[in-house]
């Protein structure tokens, strides 16, 4: 799984994005709501981990993490 970090500008707030190997968008939601989409995709035990993982990315990075 891929995380992208993106940062917000004026009105729009940041946002994250969830894609799988194969590129395919898997989630985007806030980045300071991200429960409803994770919960979604059945990661609510993983939400701790993929939360530090996108607060140590910085903005325009992409980052593959193994879930």
């Amino acid at each position: 799984m891929y995380i992208i970090k993106v940062k917000g500008i004026a009105k729009i707030p940041d946002y994250v994005q969830l894609r799988d190997d194969k590129f395919t968008l898997l989630a985007y939601f806030r980045l300071d709501r991200p429960d409803k989409s994770l919960e979604k995709l059945g990661l609510t035990d993983k939400i701790p981990y993929i939360m530090s993982e996108i607060n140590d990315l910085p903005f325009g990075e992409i980052k593959k993490i193994d879930i």
